[in-house]
């Protein structure tokens, strides 16, 4: 299972003999709450664990805090990364379930499984009863019973199946059509930027030599999208065509009912699996650049405070990205603020009535400023733009996600590069979905790479939160009492920030990716906090003065600016990932433990080298380091040496980051 802990206690001392933590590193008298410094949440839910579930040869996890089942599995081959039911209003919100009444019957080769889940927000009033079965054949089941509770206007409701990447891209497979008749179809190997498949009853590919998965879906039309599009690392089939007309309405007591059923052709015995050791070490691709990184300008911040700015210097990032709105005055400010700090990235925004005359102001006032790159998000203007804008690189695409650019590609011939921007929940929120996602962010720039005139790609911004909800432009985000605003995310000030972000970091490097703007400088969407501390503290319990533990996470990148990056691989990336930075005859490995759960990993040390200066940035001493980030940075770090098999051993802890530098 991913995200599995299966540690001995005898596994776990002697690995962390290999000494991970610096002496010395103390916690604060009055600790801040674990669960805080793991994922930025005063408290854990009531998220029940998840519950194993075998088939026959087919084995799967449900997750009944949100109704989820993921990884079913043949063997060490998997069939479907997910299968969920979603509820989406009229603007493609997702309402987030409550589960409730999980019945489970297992036994040793087969299950049943009931749970209720309620889909209740604003206007929305849905509720559903679940059934999931698995026989010992390898068929899995999973029935979909709803009623709606009161009337409103919904975009869709039902199914939402998850094919994995890794197994199916580029491979070939069979579509029945809703009338029966069958045609032989390949899963997209580079983003499709419209739906490969359509007017689906089942999809079946071959999983393992000889075996086949058929998958069918009752109770609506579905069809396929290329996930990858918003970083989700899958293809996902979903119910009800976008061809037909939404938001609907959808009437109290009206049923909503469907069912998908896995099934596998031609298996014979169960396959083997299970867990392998968890294992990274570089491979042999060769390096890559590391990409000039940088931050977003929050200019709805305070200003700098000297303490702040002294950190800032630290990141030394390459580029401030900006939002300029010609139209409106106060962006001559905001330019000649940001670039006293390092040269910006000119995100720009022009009226269609005036975007000549507002593109040639821009100018005019611009040479004072240093300008790492201009960012223009209609093509409409790009010729007006090259002719005005010379002193720096014009780069084309769009402020929303990779599948706008995708789908309009810029023309080559005006610009110097590409852009769009990155989160990883525009569908999916949990923690598990995050750390998938990373991946796909890796197959966004591949593609758009492969784009014609195979221009630079920019990577810009990339948050944990979507910034604006694209359908819903122009409709202020209503205020709702004891909710952050949606932008906000706790998980910026926690140990998994820091970790996401070294995955983040890792995807957009190893791919190619010329450029890449994080976050915010500070405040509660940054990577630092502000003297004044959050607008909710209440609800967004950040230290005031403090960074966030990602905030070390770039200055360790930042220190190898310039330099290059090793691809790394590993054995399971959803449990862990590693950065390998080489500049100046000097080498760091950065590892992050992806996992809510302890974990061993084994690092070859043939790259690092049989010697290393090794520290942890962990639960122990996390708060130190946010409170105290100047003392945390300058500590010595501890010596450490491979075993004789060239080997370390290195004892994890939850969402932790670990950082070797070799001697």
């Amino acid at each position: 299972m991913a995200g599995g802990g299966g540690i001995s206690r005898r596994e776990w001392a002697g690995a962390a003999a290999v000494a991970w933590w610096a002496p010395g590193m103390g916690v604060a008298a009055e600790p801040l709450a674990r669960t805080l410094l793991l994922t930025g949440r005063v408290a854990e839910e009531d998220a029940p664990p998840p519950i194993a579930l075998r088939a026959g040869p087919v084995t799967a996890v449900f997750e009944p805090g949100i109704a989820f089942l993921r990884y079913i599995k043949y063997g060490e081959h998997e069939i479907l990364r997910g299968l969920y039911a979603a509820v989406r209003d009229q603007v493609w919100g997702t309402v987030a379930p409550r589960v409730s009444n999980v019945v489970a019957e297992s036994r040793a080769d087969s299950f049943r499984l009931t749970f209720d889940v309620d889909n209740v927000d604003g206007g929305i009033d849905f509720g559903w009863r679940g059934t999931i079965t698995g026989d010992a054949r390898g068929t899995i089941r999973f029935e979909f019973n709803g009623r709606a509770r009161n009337t409103f206007l919904k975009n869709r409701i039902g199914f939402a199946v998850l094919h994995p990447i890794k197994e199916c891209a580029g491979r070939a497979c069979t579509i029945e059509k809703a009338g029966g008749q069958k045609e032989a179809g390949t899963f997209p190997d580079a983003i499709a930027p419209h739906q490969p498949f359509l007017d689906m009853a089942a999809i079946s590919h071959e999983v393992a030599p000889g075996v086949t998965a058929e998958v069918r879906f009752e109770g609506d039309l579905f069809e396929m999208e290329d996930h990858r599009n918003w970083t989700d690392c899958n293809y996902k089939t979903y119910c009800t065509p976008l061809a037909r007309p939404f938001p609907v309405e959808v009437q109290r007591g009206q049923e909503v009912k469907q069912a998908v059923t896995i099934k596998l052709l031609g298996a014979t015995a169960p396959a083997r699996g299970g867990r392998r050791e968890l294992t990274i070490e570089a491979s042999q691709a060769k390096a890559v650049k590391l990409p000039a990184i940088g931050l977003g300008w929050a200019a709805d911040q305070p200003p700098f405070s000297a303490a702040e700015a002294a950190r800032l210097r630290v990141l030394r990032p390459a580029h401030l990205r900006v939002e300029l709105d010609l139209s409106k005055p106060g962006w001559e400010k905001i330019l000649a603020e940001a670039s006293r700090h390092a040269p910006v990235e000119a995100a720009l925004f022009v009226s269609d009535a005036n975007a000549e005359a507002e593109l040639r102001s821009l100018a005019a006032k611009a040479p004072s400023a240093r300008v790492a790159r201009w960012l223009l998000f209609s093509g409409k203007w790009a010729a007006a733009a090259r002719q005005h804008l010379r002193h720096a690189p014009l780069v084309t695409g769009t402020n929303e996600y990779f599948t706008e650019l995708n789908r309009d590609r810029p023309q080559p011939g005006l610009l110097d590069g590409m852009c769009y921007s990155v989160n990883p929940q525009v569908h999916a929120f949990d923690n598990r979905s995050l750390v998938e996602n990373l991946e796909g962010q890796a197959h966004t720039v591949r593609s758009a790479l492969h784009f014609p005139g195979g221009k630079p790609v920019h990577v810009t911004p990339v948050t944990l939160r979507p910034r604006f909800n694209p359908q819903a432009k122009g409709a202020p985000e209503p205020v709702v009492t004891g909710r952050l605003p949606s932008r906000i995310d706790t998980r910026q000030m926690s140990l998994f920030g820091a970790a996401w972000t070294l995955g983040s970091i890792k995807y957009l490097t190893e791919s190619g990716a010329a450029s890449v703007t994080y976050f915010q400088t500070h405040g509660w969407a940054g990577v630092m906090e502000t003297a004044a501390g959050p607008p909710m503290p209440e609800l967004f319990r950040s230290i005031p003065g403090a960074v966030f533990p990602l905030y070390h996470v770039l200055a360790d990148v930042a220190e190898f600016a310039g330099g290059t990056v090793q691809p790394v691989d590993s054995t399971d990336p959803l449990l862990a990932c590693a950065l390998a930075l080489e500049a100046g005859g000097r080498r760091r490995l950065l590892l992050a433990n992806l996992s809510g759960q302890p974990e061993i990993v084994t690092l070859n040390g043939s790259w690092i080298g049989p010697r290393a200066r090794v520290s942890s940035l962990d639960e122990h001493n996390v708060e130190e380091a946010m409170r105290r980030p100047e003392r945390f940075r300058a500590r010595a770090k501890a010596a450490v040496e491979a075993g004789d098999d060239g080997q370390y051993r290195l004892a994890m802890l939850p969402y932790s980051v670990m950082r070797l530098d070799s001697r």
